[in-house]
């Protein structure tokens, strides 16, 4: 399972090498959604607390944008059945989910890096906002990439995608601002490893429960 894991992401980075599409949709959408923040809204003139917040806005929409395709380039172009043939679901859900994990987590790190220069944001906690990185890329990366199994076969798989997508990353994102505001504004105090708590569990459950699940999805 492992070795056909590898298989599935070494298959996915080639394919992105070749084509970049992901990778310059979401670098493009993650530059002019700074910019329109830094500029249109001042951003700058924000208190500390929304600055915190804001960024994990550019990233769900990002990553609304280019995660979508995980699954449903597989439809397109063909190669479901084949991957069918040739692997066991559980290799491809977790060859799949580690490449969005990895893509998520450049994504997220190319975010927080322009903003936080482009914010003046000081790190108070670096321990909490490596977290809120490692932690949030994992989390999206394990509902989008279960969302796009469940929509590769529909008709309107944008639209779709979204309405499924939203509703089980809003506790992320509540989690991930609070974790944010901590490493950014607040700094720690004993009583924040609550977040921190929350924060893994979720990742823990919806990996679980998408490695569980998509048995069912693949083989519908």
């Amino acid at each position: 399972m492992i070795r056909s894991s590898i298989t599935i992401l070494k298959k996915e980075i080639l394919q992105e090498l070749r084509t970049k599409y992901a990778i310059n949709t979401l670098l493009a959408f993650t530059g002019a959604a700074l910019l329109l923040i830094l500029f249109t809204l001042r951003a700058q003139q924000l208190d500390p607390t929304p600055k915190s917040g804001l960024v994990w806005i550019i990233i769900l929409f990002a990553a609304m944008t280019g995660m979508m395709r995980t699954f449903v380039h597989e439809t397109e172009k063909k190669t479901w059945d084949l991957l069918q043939l040739n692997s066991t679901p559980t290799a491809v859900f977790v060859g799949k989910l580690f490449y969005n994990f990895l893509f998520l987590l450049v994504l997220h790190i190319f975010t927080f890096f322009f903003y936080m220069v482009m914010m003046n944001l000081p790190i108070i906690s670096p321990t909490y906002l490596v977290a809120s990185i490692l932690f949030g890329a994992a989390g999206l990366s394990s509902v989008t990439t279960l969302t796009s199994a469940m929509i590769a076969k529909a008709d309107r798989k944008g639209a779709v995608f979204s309405v499924l997508c939203i509703p089980l990353l809003v506790p992320l994102l509540l989690i991930l601002t609070r974790t944010t505001r901590i490493a950014l504004v607040d700094g720690p105090d004993g009583a924040e490893l609550n977040d921190l708590m929350a924060l893994i569990g979720y990742c823990g459950t919806t990996i679980t429960a998408g490695v569980l699940l998509f048995d069912y999805i693949w083989e519908d």
